[in-house]
């Protein structure tokens, strides 16, 4: 009886009047019993540290700092991390803690850019179409790797083969080209001196064994049949994964979360104790370090930039992760510590990259900057270039790849997360009930439209959805979400609705966050948004450009999610009732559904009577305000 009346209560006081309108993947001792929340603190922190720690900390930071200045660069990259990277990322976190909404609903208060929410969500379906094509890389590698000798260690006999485990030279005498030389053994005069372009074993198995390369986009090919059976393997993971959605998942990242920093201090232990590892270190972040580089634009640029991307700011998968919160969990200090875990396993993961490297190009006697690539190239090339020299390297060879996968899969969670999310918000009679068969149909999906990724020109696909997709498109959105925040919504009255959530807070407090809501960071984003369009340049992957149809196809995609944004606006427009300019004031002021999910957190504020006497006076001109002054009220 006692058990009975307390059920009853619960759903009286969190509105659940129908037990078959519940989640089954709900817990009944869940705050939110509609729509569930997370099992405990630490798995919602872990889930957001792996989904802000991703293949980015691993291979894009340790390369952009070897390539401005070494640990020169951790000065604009900190220094950007506190104006824009923590100010974003805290206010994306209390946006979607307030109404525990996805990145679509969330916009129920500035009903006119509902559209952002929904290019975020489509950013969010592309870009995962081949982060699981990384995964399957990943996984294709980890495999390969337990064998001995490593497959990648030596030359293969491939036809038309170019590989050599030393670079070719040949000298120039009298313009003749005579017998070719190692470089080690070279007797030409430098200005004599014609450097072959050869194959490192470690590219020709990328190259030709890995991806079988195709000569550029036009040449699609067939499927590469390891690939996609290693893509297929990454979808069952995710789905497997997310079957109860953050319930399940939620389990899985005490795992995934923590098991990269394992192998990181494992690679940076067995780093530190090669030889050649300190000059590597010095190179990454000692006495190499260049100061004169803080100068140069482009450095400050790419400080920025890094530190957007890392933090997955404007993909909306941190409003969604925080959405599943209990309404008074403090995201303020979460905030910090999710955006500091980041910058710290950057730092520490370019130790471990860059010892090895250190490493490799003392045994092969070249400078370090021989063996440094960027992105796909130290992953898949340099570095299991270094980890073959190694003793029992394909042990070293399978950590690194594993930590590769368990980096990209808790990425990969928290972006089908947001796309199941908002299906659900948006249809939760019809999804609410098979969240499972959601789950099962979207990975299936993405699985489909990887299929063109795995194929021999697949690696060209990515490099493009990559360089069209997710670079200054996110910048746009982001701006259009902090214009929205702070100056249509209000920035005082969303400071009002975070202390609903931690408690009242001093003005010395808010005076920091309101400097970079309302000026600081809108403006460096516009700053690197029109340094990015000026400084734009067609991807193209190995020196090989794409084609003009490519780039088209490309720019389609883009235009396309930008295009959304005045799309949906439209529309609600003249779904609107009114005048234009009456229409135009009602879709910038908050929609009678904004509000926190739960009676019990309305307060006054949001209690049904204050919505009732908000919403009759949007019909009277004398009660309007103007959009922007609205931002101070």
């Amino acid at each position: 009886m006692r058990e009975y009346s307390w059920n009853s209560f619960k759903n009286l006081i969190f509105r659940n009047p129908a037990v078959v309108n519940q989640d089954p993947h709900v817990d009944n001792g869940d705050e939110n019993t509609e729509r569930g929340n997370w099992a405990s603190k630490r798995e919602y922190m872990l889930s957001t540290i792996g989904y802000a720690v991703g293949l980015g900390n691993i291979w894009r930071f340790p390369y952009l700092v070897y390539k401005n200045g070494g640990g020169a660069f951790l000065i604009p990259y900190f220094v950007m991390l506190v104006v824009t990277g923590i100010p974003l990322f805290f206010l994306e976190s209390a946006f979607g803690q307030f109404c525990s909404q996805g990145p679509i609903n969330i916009w129920r208060s500035v009903p006119i850019l509902q559209g952002v929410g929904v290019g975020m969500v489509m950013v969010t379906l592309i870009v995962s179409i081949y982060y699981n094509v990384i995964i399957a890389y990943s996984l294709y590698y980890m495999f390969a790797s337990f064998q001995f000798p490593l497959p990648w260690s030596s030359c293969l006999s491939l036809p038309d083969s170019n590989c050599s485990t030393t670079p070719q030279v040949y000298c120039n005498v009298s313009g003749v080209l005579v017998t070719n030389w190692t470089q080690e053994n070279t007797t030409c005069p430098s200005s004599d001196t014609i450097t072959v372009p050869m194959q490192s074993p470690s590219e020709q198995y990328w190259d030709r064994v890995a991806l079988q390369r195709s000569s550029g986009l036009d040449e699609t090919g067939p499927v590469v049949w390891h690939l996609a059976l290693c893509l297929l393997l990454s979808s069952l993971i995710v789905a497997a994964a997310l079957i109860r959605g953050i319930k399940s998942s939620g389990k899985v990242v005490y795992f995934t979360a923590t098991f990269p920093y394992v192998v990181i201090l494992i690679l940076l232990i067995r780093g530190v104790t090669l030889e050649g590892a300190r000059d590597g270190i010095e190179f990454y972040i000692g006495s190499q370090s260049n100061l004169t580089k803080l100068t140069e634009a482009q450095v400050w640029k790419d400080a920025a930039t890094q530190t957007f991307y890392s933090l997955s700011i404007g993909w909306g998968g941190v409003m969604t992760l925080a959405s599943y919160n209990t309404f008074h969990n403090n995201m303020f200090k979460d905030a910090f510590v999710v955006t500091l875990t980041n910058a710290g396993t950057s730092v520490l993961a370019g130790f471990a990259i860059f010892s090895i490297l250190g490493h490799m190009a003392h045994f092969q006697q070249v400078p370090i900057e021989k063996v440094v690539k960027a992105e796909f190239g130290l992953a898949f090339i340099a570095y299991p270039d270094a980890l073959s020299k190694l003793p029992i390297s394909p042990l070293w060879s399978i950590l690194f790849f594993f930590m590769l996968l368990t980096v990209g899969l808790d990425s990969q969670f928290a972006g089908i997360e947001v796309i199941t999310t908002c299906l659900l918000d948006a249809f939760p009679q019809i999804f609410k009930s098979k969240r499972a068969l959601l789950t099962v149909a979207i990975c299936s999906v993405l699985y489909l439209l990887g299929l063109p990724c795995v194929t021999r020109a697949g690696i060209y696909w990515v490099t493009l959805i990559d360089g069209f997709v997710a670079g200054w498109v996110l910048l746009v959105l982001a701006l259009l979400e902090i214009i929205g925040v702070c100056y249509i919504y209000g920035g005082n009255r969303f400071i009002k609705d975070i202390e609903m959530m931690i408690g009242k807070k001093s003005f010395l407090f808010w005076l920091w966050w309101r400097a970079c809501w309302f000026f600081i960071t809108p403006c460096l984003i516009v700053v690197i948004l029109i340094w990015s369009l000026v400084s734009l340049e067609s991807p193209s992957y190995s020196g090989v450009q794409f084609p003009e149809w490519g780039l088209a196809v490309g720019w389609c995609m883009t235009v396309f999610i930008l295009l959304l944004v005045p799309i949906v606006a439209v529309y609600k427009l003249m779904k609107a009732e009114g005048s234009p300019w009456k229409r135009l004031k009602s879709l910038c002021s908050p929609a009678e559904e904004w509000h926190p999910y739960l009676d019990i957190h309305r307060g006054e504020r949001y209690s049904e009577q204050r919505i009732r006497l908000r919403m009759s006076h949007k019909t009277e001109p004398e009660a309007n305000v103007n959009v922007i002054s609205s931002s101070w009220l």
